[in-house]
């Protein structure tokens, strides 16, 4: 049995944290509280509710105020202003206490119900349960974009990736402490949640379509942060650009060479075609530059990430007690 699930079976109470960033959410958190406080109680742990109001205009942070005043779970955070999803998240992370952090939106399209299959998965051992979307509620535009983007991402990502998955996930303590002790500021939760490794499973699950209001994440805030996701995890597109100077470089030899041999033969060549042929090599020398160039910068990026070169899941080897054992001639 894993040490991990030794330990889990030892802990007959842990607490689970339920980490819920809201923006101008009011009329779906009645709702919300109703539903998780039916699977709370429906959970054999303790359990702490960590809302993050990420600068609603609205009565959200008034309801959550009066939430908290009458419900010792419940801890509600208010940010000065609306610093997005992903920063909403990642105070809610910090402000958890739980052995069990589980992390979902506020607008119900993430079921609560979906909870308790998390946590029988962690209890088997695992250390990431995250929920994987298999049908979306949503208009096709969207639909075919997040199809898209997350495949697209799996590609090219430097960081193992999973297929269909958000921030509705499941982490233990081990790997929250992990992605808090990351300090970059730029933070792609689900993808920080892959780096962080450890043993790691997928639980299907049907998105639900948003329970009340309108979404949050626009167009351009989803494209922002598929942006985010492909910079922080993958060096490819950079790689893109060193190889476009390659094959334009190739391209100018290969003309070259088709001039001169056209030259020798007596075929008159046009100017046109000098002048292509040195634009097409200065064209490839000034990208090799650039690409030279950001090469180092995503070095420097690296580093200034500061990303743990690695992390340590176990260690193991011989018990103090095991007697030694001697040889004798």
């Amino acid at each position: 049995m894993p040490k991990d699930r030794r330990e889990r079976d030892t802990l007959d109470s842990p607490l689970l944290s339920m980490v819920i960033p809201v923006y101008e959410e009011q009329e779906n958190l009645p709702e919300l509280y109703r539903r998780l406080s039916v699977v709370a109680s429906e959970l054999l742990c303790d359990v702490e509710f960590v809302f993050v109001n990420d600068g609603s205009q609205d009565l959200t942070a008034a309801i959550l105020e009066e939430y908290a005043r009458t419900d010792h779970r419940l801890r509600a955070f208010t940010l000065s202003r609306n610093f997005g999803h992903q920063a909403a998240v990642t105070a809610g992370l910090e402000a958890a206490r739980g052995q069990v952090v589980v992390v979902l939106d506020g607008d119900l399209q993430d079921p609560p119900e979906v909870i308790p299959l998390l946590m029988e998965r962690w209890r088997e051992g695992y250390n990431v349960v995250y929920a994987v979307r298999t049908k979306r509620k949503e208009n096709w535009f969207k639909r075919a974009g997040y199809f898209c983007f997350y495949r697209v991402l799996k590609q090219i990502s430097d960081t193992p990736m999973p297929l269909d998955t958000g921030d509705f996930c499941l982490m233990d303590r081990r790997v929250v402490d992990v992605m808090n002790s990351m300090p970059e500021r730029a933070r792609f939760v689900r993808g920080l949640r892959a780096f962080a490794g450890f043993r790691q499973i997928g639980v299907t699950y049907e998105r639900e379509a948003r329970y009340a209001g309108v979404p949050k994440y626009t167009f351009r805030r989803l494209l922002a942060l598929a942006l985010e996701g492909v910079v922080n995890f993958s060096t490819v597109p950079l790689r893109a650009v060193g190889w476009l100077s390659v094959m334009l470089c190739s391209l100018s030899v290969v003309l070259t060479i088709t001039q001169i041999g056209l030259a020798i033969a007596g075929v008159p060549v046009a100017a046109v075609w000098l002048i292509a042929t040195l634009l097409v090599l200065l064209a490839g020398l000034q990208i090799g530059a650039v690409a030279v160039v950001g090469a180092y910068v995503a070095k420097i990026f690296a580093e200034v990430k500061q990303r743990p070169t690695y992390i340590l899941d176990e260690v193991a080897q011989p018990s103090r007690t095991t007697p030694r054992v001697t040889s004798s001639v």
